[in-house]
């Protein structure tokens, strides 16, 4: 009898494996793309064109930006004043950041942070700007404002809520007793056990304001203003747009949607050597 030793090993050799057109292919995950980052673009200015009026304003939206970086605070330009050949060299020089927002309300306003963080272009009925701030004022002042009011933890309940109204009267707790120093408070759904109907329950319960934000980078962060002071639905997806993080932040403005201090001032570091590049 031949021993185990002498046996040849199994899952080797020819006829162990599948044939390749019986077998697959490795399926590989998509790997995350497109994450932004800043390249310094200069603008061709049309030689026959006076655009010191935009290299002007330029120059002094980079000193704002400074200024915010140091002491807080915002500064507002109007762009309706630059002729065409002005204005299409500001459009050009400012480009699109990460940053866009829908602010509802009369006149509605839609807002796109230019490749400069902290310097936000506005435009609107009547409305044609540049805000340089950490945020723009609008978006936190119309942020209550109610587009669907909120109908509060007393909603009537419908088949499939579970959890959803003490999530609630948690967040009007948190609404009404809010100060400008109290610390972010979260509530994470991503991590509470809950059912579609409870979803759609604090949809009602907590109505819809008037500020949207989409944050563009590694992947998506969307923002939506609830009826509720200080109280705000955020949502993480990733490359794939997929939700992976979601929650409710009860805060002055989400910080995702804030440019810091550090970047106001690159931005006006930026901004002077564009303008210089230009000139």
């Amino acid at each position: 009898m031949v021993s185990n030793f002498h046996l040849p090993p199994t899952g080797f050799g020819p006829g162990s494996q599948p044939a390749p057109e019986d077998g697959t292919e490795l399926a590989y995950m998509e790997l995350p793309q497109n994450m932004r980052s800043y390249s310094m673009h200069v603008p061709d200015a049309p030689e026959e064109a006076d655009v010191s009026a935009a290299l002007e304003l330029l120059e002094k939206i980079a000193d704002a930006a400074g200024l915010v970086a140091i002491d807080g605070g915002r500064a507002r330009f109007d762009l309706g004043r630059l002729d065409a050949a002005n204005r299409r060299l500001m459009a050009e020089t400012l480009g699109h950041g990460e940053v866009a927002m829908r602010l509802h309300g009369i006149p509605a306003v839609a807002v796109q942070e230019s490749v400069f963080a902290g310097v936000w272009v506005l435009k609107g009925a009547d409305v044609d700007a540049v805000e340089v701030a950490a945020v723009p004022r609008e978006a936190g002042a119309r942020a209550a404002l109610p587009r669907r009011v909120a109908t509060g933890p007393r909603t009537a309940l419908t088949p499939g809520v579970v959890n959803a109204p003490p999530l609630a009267v948690e967040l009007f707790d948190r609404s009404a007793t809010w100060t400008p120093e109290a610390e972010i408070h979260v509530v994470n759904l991503t991590l509470l056990p809950h059912t579609e109907e409870d979803l759609a329950w604090l949809d009602a319960a907590l109505g819809q304001g008037s500020t949207e934000i989409l944050s563009r980078g590694y992947g998506n962060c969307r923002i939506t203003s609830t009826a509720l002071p200080q109280v705000w639905r955020v949502q993480f997806f990733n490359s794939m747009d997929t939700l992976i993080l979601d929650t409710f932040e009860v805060t002055a403005m989400p910080e995702t949607a804030i440019a810091a201090p550090e970047d106001l001032a690159d931005s006006a570091r930026r901004i002077r050597a564009v303008a210089e590049a230009i000139r």
